[in-house]
């Protein structure tokens, strides 16, 4: 479970751990109401930060698969002019170029309702 607190005493977090490589969410872009997808937080706002923080959260982890694997094929030579194209490199950037993008996999995610959030600042109005 990730969670983020941002400057407005908001917590985002995400229910569970969801693997972006299993996604089904769509390659391009689509068109939502945004209206219809505020309702459950009631503030157009805030569904885009929440939307924007998971999204953040996916490239990050998108970005740390990718150093890991293409370390592996890291040399210890630093030498410009020996610089090699490694068919198996260029496999695994390709594939990660053709996974949907962050924003579109956090967006499926927030309309499947599989992203739990709190306000913070609103819990405390209550009490």
């Amino acid at each position: 479970m990730r969670i983020i607190n941002d400057n407005n005493n908001t917590l985002y977090y995400t229910s569970g751990i969801m693997d972006y490589k299993k996604t089904n969410a769509p390659l391009t872009t689509t068109v939502h109401d945004i209206i219809k997808m505020a309702e459950p937080t009631g503030n157009i706002y805030e569904t885009v930060c929440i939307i924007s923080k998971r999204a953040n959260q996916i490239a990050a982890e998108m970005k740390t698969d990718l150093e890991k694997k293409l370390q592996e094929f890291a040399t210890l030579n630093d030498n410009l002019e020996e610089i090699s194209e490694n068919r198996e490199q260029i496999e695994i950037s390709k594939y990660y170029e053709k996974l949907p993008k962050p924003t579109l996999i956090a967006t499926q995610e927030y309309l499947e309702d599989k992203l739990a959030y709190r306000n913070l600042a609103k819990e405390k109005e209550d009490f």
